[in-house]
This record gives structure tokens, C-alpha cells and sequence, in this order.
């Protein structure tokens, strides 16, 4: 370990990373020798067509592998993890592997946690269940994201959604880091443009809230603070036609925000966010990209220091063509042009800001804010992304 004592005023910090990660086109090709490398049999967990996962089953039963796959057509909730992990555990796999979005990769993630762990799925829920870490290592998961949205290849929880209760909570434990990320753009080729513009902005927000948030490290800042412009950029294409360079750049940019949230902080976006997707059924990137600019606004309105934010608003303008003190503005309006629909359109009904504003206080995402915000100040944020 470096020695702190070498870069004065340099604070203590600590990161964590998948075992390894693989990044560029073609090289999920290299999976299947990959994946069969930790044992004979595993689980392969898929979204919601079988059909775009059936190169890699092929390919890993021609590698000798005996193969369960188990489909993930939405955002994991408990019942949906209760039943895989059954299937899962009557199966005995080896490793588990995960191909799809971030709700394939948070079911897979959550499934290499639980299989070999002797209690319940409740003894490790955050909130609502006990929150214990795992007590035996996780089965070894290796991750390949269709997606450039969540990051879920870099990090160290599971979101799973609780119906009965409303919420969405975390299995966390930092040993459930992917043993292996391969993320390869071209598995996002094509992805339809509603996806491609949710998951496009949850990957912004993940590369702005922790370059502005007050746990922001140097490593986190190394890795998000280059990426803000590009990963807009890119999404700006990607909303205008097909383009494999663009792919390639949210792919990255998704990857880094991945990295940071898991070891740095967030802000008020997921902090609201998480409470959203609990209570509605919409999916959690475009909860993200409805939330954005006017969280923005907020931030640099509120924030003793907002030197950070409004570096990013500059960005912001550089891209849209837009003066930096409406970058915000220009941000929300940009998304809804691009067919983005508000919270409202998603299920939010404007008679629940309160509770959800007064509910998100309490997430660990909202603690990374810059600034403390008040319940008053997230009810005008929810009321502007409606």
C-alpha cells in the first residue's frame, strides 16, 4: 500500500474490483473457455429471450459443461429470486454466469451469493431482512453485460425489489464482485433505442453523481471526471442512428460508473431512485434519466461548493449547444425529446412525493449527495422530472 505520507492532505481510501475484467469487441468469444475453466456444471442466467443467449449455451455445452438456464425477464424481485435460487440450488452448479442487462446480471450476482450460503435469503436483505454479510464465499460469477447502462459487472450488490413492501433493497457483499467482467460492446449492438437511451443515462448519472458527490476519491475521479462529455456525446449519436464507435464509448462509460458507485458514492438521483422502483413498476434507468436534470438543478442551486456541478454543466452545454446556466434544463428537456417519458408517464403518482422524498432520506445512495437535502427540495425535484 502506498504510503499516504508521500502526498500530503491525500485522504484515506480503499477500492475493490472484479477479479478480472475484459473489455473490447470480440472478446466474449473467450467466455465459454472462461467460464468452463471453474467446473462442469453452472447456471446461466439470460433476460427475457433465450434466444440471444443461445451462442453461449452452445458454446459451453461443446466445452463439456452441463448447463441450467434460468430466464430474467424483469428486475429481480423476491419471489423471482426464491424460485431461481431453489432451481439453482437442486442443481449444484459450479460457477454461475450471467448474460443480459442489469437485472440478468443483479439475479446472477445475487444467485453466486446465495447457493452455497447456509440461511435464508432474508438473513442478508439490507432493511428489511437482518443485512448479514455472507458467511461462506459466493460460487464464482463471471459477467457479461448486453447493456451499457448499470455497471452491474463492477459491483458488489444485488438489487432485488420487495412487492409486499414496496422497496428495493440490496444484497451487498464485497466478495460478490464478478471473478470475471468480459464486457463486450458488440452485446449491445442494436439494443433497442428506448433501452439504449434509459440505460445511456443511468450510465451518465453514475459517472456524474460520483464525480460531484461528497465521497468522491481520487480514484473515482480519475476514472469518471474524463467520461462525462464523451458518454453524452455518444448517447446524442446513438439517439440519431446505429453506430458501433458510440456503442464502444457507453460501454466504457458505463464499466467507470460501474467502478465508482460501487467504491465511491452517489447522490439524490439513485437516493430517489430506489424508493421509485419500489413503489412503480418502471425500470430503473429511465427512473435515473428523469431524474438527472433536475437533481442537477438542485445540487447547483444548494451546494456550498458547486465548483464540480458546474464543471458538468459546462459539459452539459458543450454537447447540447446550450448556455451552461440552463445545462440542467437542457438535460431534462434533451431526454424527453428523445422520447424519454417523466415519472408520471412511469407510474409516479404525484400524490406520493412526499412519502417517497421522506423515504429516500434514509438510502445510502442520498448520503453521497453534496449536500444534505430537505424533503421540501426532493418534492420540487420529483414535481420538475414528472
Amino acid at each position: 500500500m502506498t504510503d499516504s505520507a508521500a502526498f500530503p492532505g491525500l485522504a484515506s481510501f480503499a477500492f475493490a474490483l472484479p477479479g478480472r475484467t475484459v473489455f473490447g469487441r470480440g472478446e466474449a468469444r473467450k467466455a465459454p473457455a472462461a467460464i468452463r475453466a471453474h467446473g462442469p456444471r453452472g447456471v446461466l442466467v439470460h433476460g427475457a429471450d433465450p434466444g440471444r443467449a443461445a451462442w453461449l449455451v452452445d458454446a459451453l455445452r461443446a466445452e463439456g459443461a452441463e448447463v441450467l438456464t434460468l430466464a430474467c425477464g424483469a428486475e429481480p424481485s423476491l419471489p423471482m429470486l426464491e424460485d431461481a435460487l431453489a432451481r439453482a440450488r437442486d442443481f449444484g452448479p459450479a460457477w454461475v454466469a450471467a448474460l443480459g442487462g442489469g437485472a440478468a446480471l443483479d439475479l446472477g450476482k445475487a444467485l453466486a451469493g446465495l447457493v452455497p450460503a447456509p440461511g435464508g435469503i432474508m438473513d442478508h436483505l439490507e432493511v428489511v431482512g437482518r443485512g448479514l454479510p455472507l458467511s461462506v464465499p459466493p460460487l464464482p460469477y463471471i459477467a457479461l453485460p448486453t447493456t451499457a447502462g448499470t455497471g452491474a459487472e463492477a459491483t458488489r450488490n444485488a438489487v432485488i425489489g420487495l412487492p409486499d413492501h414496496g422497496r428495493k433493497v440490496s444484497i451487498r457483499d464485497e466478495r460478490m464482485l464478478p471473478r470475471l467482467a468480459i464486457v463486450d460492446p458488440a452485446l449491445t449492438d442494436h439494443c433497442p433505442r428506448a433501452v439504449t437511451l434509459a440505460s445511456g443515462l443511468d450510465a451518465l448519472a453514475q459517472v456524474i453523481e460520483p464525480w460531484v458527490s461528497c465521497k468522491a476519491t481520487p480514484f473515482t475521479d480519475a476514472l469518471v471526471r474524463p467520461v462525462i462529455r464523451p458518454g453524452l456525446q455518444a448517447l446524442k449519436r446513438l439517439m440519431q442512428e446505429e453506430d458501433a464507435p458510440a456503442r464502444d464509448t457507453m460501454a466504457w462509460v458505463s464499466l467507470c460508473g460501474g467502478i465508482a458507485l460501487a467504491n465511491g458514492g452517489l447522490g439524490a438521483v439513485h437516493g430517489l431512485a430506489g424508493v421509485i422502483g419500489g413503489v412503480t413498476t418502471a425500470a430503473h434507468g429511465a427512473i435515473c434519466g428523469a431524474l438527472l436534470g433536475p437533481v442537477l438543478e438542485m445540487n447547483r442551486a444548494h451546494t456550498r461548493d458547486p465548483a464540480r456541478i458546474r464543471e458538468v454543466c459546462a459539459e452539459v452545454a458543450a454537447v447540447l449547444g446550450c448556455d451552461a446556466a440552463e445545462a440542467p434544463q437542457a438535460l431534462a428537456a434533451w431526454a424527453r425529446d428523445a422520447g424519454l417519458p417523466g415519472l408520471r408517464a412511469q407510474g409516479l403518482d404525484p400524490a406520493r412525493h412526499q412519502t417517497v422524498a421522506e423515504a429516500s432520506l434514509a438510502s445510502s445512495s442520498m448520503k453521497g449527495n453534496p449536500f444534505p437535502p430537505t424533503v421540501a427540495q426532493l418534492c420540487e425535484v420529483l414535481r420538475k422530472a414528472g
